[in-house]
């Protein structure tokens, strides 16, 4: 059986004979800092000089070193990213401040690229409509015509699962960075003409964006993605309703769009205690589910097997907050045990950690990760 059977079952919610395995294969599955090189380094790969490790930008995502994917036989293989138009509000201040092609400024603190300026914020409609909104048609074309060879070369002399990264932000992700978190969970509240107005404009840009990236990549993926965190570790920024009210609609019909150019599956990812709004993401076109934040309110993943496992894939699952930073040998083999029992059951599962790795995780107990994975997935 081939990694894409096998992942074709997954998704059919039949038993694969092999769980699939990520490492890197999409933006909420790789590793952000230093921890890569510490990880390379542990294996005997050589320590990586300074000046080469890579200080990606806000929303880039690093590209794994193929000997970590081909040492722990990862299943996945990512292509593409969230291309910078042209003609947008980016500028570099300087080699630690630039301003996005949203109009945020973000200041690097020494791992993160962190925001420290909301262009909406106190803004009106008025406003929005003279705002300068980023021009899709400015993207590199020859950055997409890259990315879709790379997909293709991928898809037609490898055997790996392709998942196409994806190349635009959420819309309420959008609204809580431009106009700041408390200025924008007050408008859902109180002014939301405002707020489906500010969607209206984001739905534009990600339609055309859409047509140009997976026009380009769609044949030759299996599975895409999107990123729009709808809730802390306790419970939902929103209720179900007002999600389905203001959010929902704009999710649903990126997704439809999204497919009609390609046959790939849907994965969104949201952080955070998503328990009661899975029936909605399913509504809205949503195939698979990451990151299943074990220590969030509700998402215990034996749970959420109950309850959405027949409707529902799950992609994550091991825990990145206890876990992996403080775990022994012992507990992080017992916690991939305990995830892939719960989870990977009549199929519905792709085991992953459940979120990019930080640099506080020791690379051993990375190493004890997947090759317990390996072992407990046949």
């Amino acid at each position: 059986m081939s990694r894409r059977s096998d992942f074709q079952k997954i998704l059919a919610h039949e038993q694969p004979e092999r769980l699939i395995i990520d490492l890197g294969g999409c933006p909420q599955s790789t590793m952000d800092g230093n921890s890569m090189y510490t990880l390379l380094e542990y294996l005997g790969y050589g320590k990586t000089p300074p000046d080469q490790i890579e200080r990606l930008r806000y929303g880039k995502t690093r590209r794994l070193d193929e000997r970590l994917l081909t040492h722990f036989d990862i299943d996945v293989r990512s292509v593409g990213e969230i291309y910078m138009p042209a003609d947008s509000t980016y500028e570099i201040v300087s080699p630690d401040v630039y301003i996005d092609e949203w109009g945020c400024r973000r200041t690097f603190s020494g791992m993160y690229w962190e925001q420290n300026s909301w262009p909406l914020k106190g803004a009106t409609i008025e406003d929005l409509e003279k705002f300068r909104w980023p021009n899709p048609d400015s993207i590199d074309m020859s950055l997409v015509e890259r990315d879709a060879a790379e997909a293709k070369r991928l898809f037609e002399q490898t055997d790996y699962v392709v998942c196409a990264e994806h190349p635009i932000y959420g819309v309420f992700e959008l609204g809580c960075w431009m106009c700041g978190f408390d200025d924008f969970l007050l408008r859902v509240g109180i002014d939301t003409d405002f707020v489906k107005c500010f969607f209206d404009h984001i739905w534009e840009y990600q339609k055309r964006v859409i047509e140009i990236y997976y026009g380009a990549l769609g044949k030759y993926i299996h599975y895409t993605t999107s990123g729009d965190d709808f809730a802390t570790q306790a419970g939902l920024f929103m209720s179900v309703d007002m999600f389905d009210d203001l959010v929902k609609p704009y999710l649903k019909k990126r997704i439809a769009y999204t497919k009609q150019f390609t046959d790939a599956a849907f994965l969104h990812h949201s952080c955070g205690s998503v328990f009661d709004l899975v029936p909605s993401l399913i509504d809205a076109g949503v195939d698979i589910l990451n990151p299943i934040q074990p220590k969030a309110a509700n998402m215990n993943p034996a749970g959420l097997k109950s309850a959405y496992g027949e409707r529902i894939v799950f992609h994550g699952g091991l825990d990145t907050q206890e876990v992996l930073p403080f775990g022994t040998r012992e507990s992080v083999e017992q916690a991939v045990r305990d995830t892939i029992g719960a989870l990977n059951i009549n199929g519905g599962y792709i085991f992953a950690a459940a979120h990019n790795i930080q640099e506080d995780v020791p690379p051993q107990n990375l190493a004890y990760m997947y090759e317990a994975a390996r072992r407990e997935g046949i």
